[in-house]
């Protein structure tokens, strides 16, 4: 499988996953707010300034590493459920994934998903500031145009 069809294959899933709730705006927020409930614990030493991204109402944290095979792996945090959800559905999409098929790709399932209505302008800024940090950190591992 092309790398970049593994990620538009997920947001695939990801718009199939909120397609059960058929609009239910509460019912979609329960589902992201139990999906940063299940996000891995962020070790302690990455909740510094240097991790948290400019631009989100709450606090996110979001540490990048290299994988064995060249893939990005991410690890983040917040102070509040919601956020926390958010970022999880992005780590989903991005995480393990090659840094060329991160920066190739557009997360279209947050449109597909309605996460506009979902979420205020403020969560809407955050999230906007989460993806330009994952694309950040995809560019500063991509050794194709490094």
């Amino acid at each position: 499988m092309e790398v970049l069809d593994q990620i538009e294959s997920i947001q695939k899933e990801i718009v199939e996953d909120f397609s059960l709730f058929e609009g239910n705006k509460e019912q979609s927020i329960e589902y992201i707010m139990d999906l940063g409930m299940e996000l891995d614990t962020l070790p302690e030493e990455f909740h510094r300034d240097e991790f948290l991204i400019k631009g989100c109402q709450s606090k996110v944290w979001l540490v990048a590493s290299l994988d064995e095979n060249g893939a990005v792996v991410f690890q983040s945090d917040s102070n509040t459920a919601l956020t926390k959800g958010l970022i999880s559905l992005l780590m989903r999409v991005y995480s393990g994934q090659q840094p060329q098929a991160i920066l190739r790709s557009e997360p279209w399932f947050l449109k597909e998903i309605g996460m506009d209505q979902l979420v205020g302008t403020q969560r809407s800024n955050g999230l906007t500031a989460m993806i330009k940090r994952i694309s950040d950190y995809a560019g500063s591992f991509d050794k194709e145009n490094g």
